[in-house]
C-alpha cells in the first residue's frame, strides 16, 4: 500500500459503512437530490450500493468506477448511469469535482437497469452545478424543484462508450484481462498469453468476442487508454506514459489518444484544469461543496 492510499479500518470503515443521508432517502417528494465533493487523489472508496439510483459526474478530474463486470472511467464531458442497488466503487486519480445526483427509481423511466454513459452536455452541466447548491429538503413544487425536473429530462444514454471496459467471467480470460490491467504495457501476443493462461488462442479470442463484445485487441487497447488517463491524471509525462504502456513511440500513443478522445492528451487535461476552474466547456464534437471525503 502506497502513503496515498487510504485504509478503511477502525472509525472510518464505521463512518464509510453507514447509508448514505442523500443516496438511501426514500422520500418520493424530492425525486433528486444533488451532492457536491471535492475529492484528493487515490481516495478509493468501499465496495457500497444505494437504494437511489445515481448519476456520477466529475465536472473535472479523472476517476474509475468499477462494477462487478465493468470498469467505467467518467472524464468531464461524460457521466455514469449507476441504477439502484448496484454494487460499485469509486477510485480518484488527481483532485476531482465529483458531482452526484441520487435519483428515486422510477423516476426516469426511459433509462435502463444497467450501468451506461450518458453524455454531459453544457446545459446539463450548468444544471448540475446549480442543483448541488440546493438545501436537502427543497420545496419540490417551487423553482428548485423545476430546475430538478429539467435534469431528468436532459438525460439520456448514449450508444457508445469509449471509456467503458467489460470485464469477463470465464476464469481463464479473467486471468489474462487482469494480468493486462495490472501490467497494461505487456506487449505479448494472444498466443502467449493464452499459455499463461491455460488455454488455447483461439478459446481466447471466441471468449473476448462472447463476453466482452469487444476484439482482444480492442480491448487491450481500451485498458491502455483508462490506464493513461490514470496515469496521466496523476501528473505523469506523456513520454513516460506512452513508454510505460508500450508504445513504440510518443507519437503513436498520442494518435491512439485523439483516436478515442478526439483531442491530444495535453489539450485534454489543459481543457480538464479549464473546467476546474469554470472558464472551459468540453470541445467540439464531444459528448456534450463538501468538504474532502470518500465518494459515496
Amino acid at each position: 500500500m502506497t502513503k496515498n492510499s487510504a485504509n478503511p479500518t477502525g472509525k472510518l470503515a464505521d463512518v464509510l459503512s453507514r447509508p448514505s443521508e442523500q443516496g438511501d432517502d426514500p422520500d418520493p417528494l424530492r425525486p433528486v437530490l444533488a451532492v457536491s465533493r471535492e475529492l484528493p487523489p487515490f481516495l478509493p472508496s468501499p465496495p457500497h450500493c444505494h437504494f437511489r439510483a445515481q448519476l456520477i459526474h466529475a465536472s473535472a478530474g479523472v476517476m474509475t468506477i468499477t462494477t462487478p463486470d465493468s470498469i467505467w472511467v467518467t472524464p468531464p464531458h461524460l457521466a455514469l448511469w449507476v441504477p439502484s442497488m448496484i454494487w460499485h466503487h469509486v477510485r480518484v486519480y488527481g483532485r476531482v469535482s465529483l458531482k452526484t445526483l441520487y435519483i428515486m427509481p422510477g423516476a426516469v423511466p426511459d433509462m435502463p437497469e444497467t450501468c451506461r454513459v450518458v453524455p454531459v452536455s453544457p446545459l446539463l452541466r450548468e444544471l448540475i452545478i446549480h442543483a448541488c447548491a440546493f438545501p436537502h429538503h427543497y420545496e419540490p413544487s417551487g423553482p428548485q424543484g423545476r430546475v430538478m425536473a429539467v435534469i431528468l429530462d436532459q438525460m439520456r444514454v448514449s450508444t457508445t462508450a469509449p471509456l467503458y471496459l467489460p470485464m469477463p467471467r470465464d476464469p481463464r480470460l479473467a486471468v489474462v484481462c487482469r494480468h493486462l490491467l495490472d501490467d497494461p504495457g505487456d506487449r505479448r501476443t494472444l498466443p502467449e498469453l493464452a499459455a499463461r493462461a491455460g488455454a488455447v488462442d483461439r478459446t481466447l479470442l471466441r471468449l473476448f468476442l462472447k463476453e466482452t463484445g469487444l476484439t482482444f485487441r480492442i480491448w487491450r487497447r481500451q485498458a491502455r487508454l483508462l490506464a493513461a488517463l490514470r496515469k496521466l491524471a496523476a501528473g505523469e509525462p506523456v513520454m513516460a506514459v506512452a513508454m510505460d504502456l508500450g508504445y513504440e513511440s510518443q507519437s503513436a500513443f498520442i494518435a491512439m489518444f485523439r483516436r478515442a478522445l478526439g483531442v491530444t492528451p495535453g489539450r485534454y487535461f489543459a481543457r480538464d484544469e479549464g473546467l476546474r476552474q469554470g472558464h472551459a466547456r468540453p470541445p467540439a464534437g464531444a459528448s456534450q461543496a463538501e468538504p474532502e471525503q470518500r465518494p459515496s
